[in-house]
């Protein structure tokens, strides 16, 4: 396989361990930042690397639109666009299936997509996923081509979504043969439906991936739903396997999934949530827009290594926010990163030492304790 997963340590079902690629490891837990369209909004990309991330998220929907495929690839892929030289994994474009559903048509075959930027058609199979992704972007992880459902969902739409998925993976498998050097993940699907995670989970296998996702999830059903889901549909998937849970989340998300099983996450939250004046911390998020920082002298937190974090006061960032300076929104997002990646650190560390639940006990009543779950 073109993926090595060496799992250094067990606690519960917790894990920590190192997944290889042919462009570096990645440490896991892991957190992706999310890179849409060949950019972490706000940050360079040595900004993002000196947060500690060993991996970055890039998305197949948004750089088939522009600047397009063709030309990523002429330009040399998508990590010599961007200058980032690590790994980089690409969604397949299968969740805007679901949150752009209102300008595209889903059919067997394919899903067709009115662009949201000047209204030109483009045609998503599961084949041409791979081909942008693989193949012209050049992603070290490639994901299949999916169909999601919102949430709440009826059973027959679930099943209904699960059963393409399915299928589309079988396409996607096919499309992407045996590489070297390049991974694809299948994505189990199935709702809050354990009979159909279950389901999907066993038909996943019998196609074979190189990794397992558990998409679905992070769209709508709230915390505790999304947990009661993950009491069960990591250990459905192969062990040996990362397992990835797609477009998650909050910090108490992430710790609960790594309690659980999970080994590698993404999400916009800590990017959207800097550019928007929020910054996330240990004790929970910090409104820096609120008037209460507007004389505090301290940084957001001196412990992490991240300038953003340890030299500038919150009253400075509060005046940035308050004066909607750019300064401001580059701070935040920097430090938000650098929150993320501290927490898969910490969590790694608990792990290996054999103390993950006193962590998990800790991290979660000094959030309850701050009201900020």
């Amino acid at each position: 396989m073109p993926l090595a997963f060496d799992i250094a340590a067990t606690d519960g079902r917790a894990r920590t361990g190192v997944l290889k690629t042919a462009r570096g490891e990645i440490r896991t837990p892991a957190f992706m930042p999310v890179g849409t369209a060949a950019t972490v909004k706000a940050l360079t990309v040595d900004q993002v690397a000196r947060t500690g991330a060993d991996i970055l998220l890039g998305n197949t929907y948004h750089l088939m639109l522009r600047p397009g495929p063709e030309r990523m690839e002429r330009l040399g892929g998508l990590h010599k666009f961007m200058g980032w030289n690590k790994p980089i994994l690409t969604d397949s474009g299968g969740f805007q299936v679901m949150s752009l559903s209102g300008i595209s048509k889903l059919t067997e075959e394919a899903v067709t997509f009115s662009s949201h930027i000047d209204g030109s058609k483009h045609v998503l199979t599961p084949e041409r996923s791979i081909e942008i992704q693989a193949d012209r972007l050049g992603a070290d992880i490639s994901m299949q081509l999916d169909q999601c459902v919102s949430w709440p969902a009826e059973r027959p739409a679930a099943q209904a979504a699960m059963e393409l998925s399915i299928r589309w993976g079988a396409r996607s498998k096919a499309a992407f043969g045996t590489r070297e050097t390049q991974a694809l993940f299948g994505i189990q699907q199935g709702s809050t439906f354990e009979d159909l995670r279950r389901q999907s989970s066993e038909q996943l296998l019998e196609i074979g991936f190189d990794g397992y996702a558990i998409g679905g999830l992070a769209v709508g059903e709230g915390h505790a739903a999304m947990c009661e889901v993950l009491d069960y549909a990591p250990g459905m998937l192969p062990a040996d396997r990362p397992r990835y849970l797609m477009g998650v989340g909050k910090p108490i998300d992430l710790v609960e999934a790594v309690a659980r099983g999970v080994d590698m996450f993404d999400c916009v939250l800590p990017t959207r949530a800097g550019r928007h004046g929020q910054a996330w911390t240990w004790d929970g998020p910090l409104n820096l827009k609120n008037a209460r920082f507007a004389e505090d002298q301290d940084p957001l937190d001196a412990t992490l290594e991240c300038p953003a974090s340890s030299t500038y006061s919150k009253a400075y960032l509060h005046h940035l926010i308050r004066a909607d300076e750019i300064l401001g929104k580059v701070l935040l997002t920097w430090h938000n990163l650098a929150f993320y990646q501290a927490l898969t650190a910490a969590m790694r560390e608990a792990i290996a030492a054999g103390r993950f639940e006193t962590f998990r006990r800790d991290f979660h009543a000094r959030h309850i304790s701050n009201g900020k779950v």
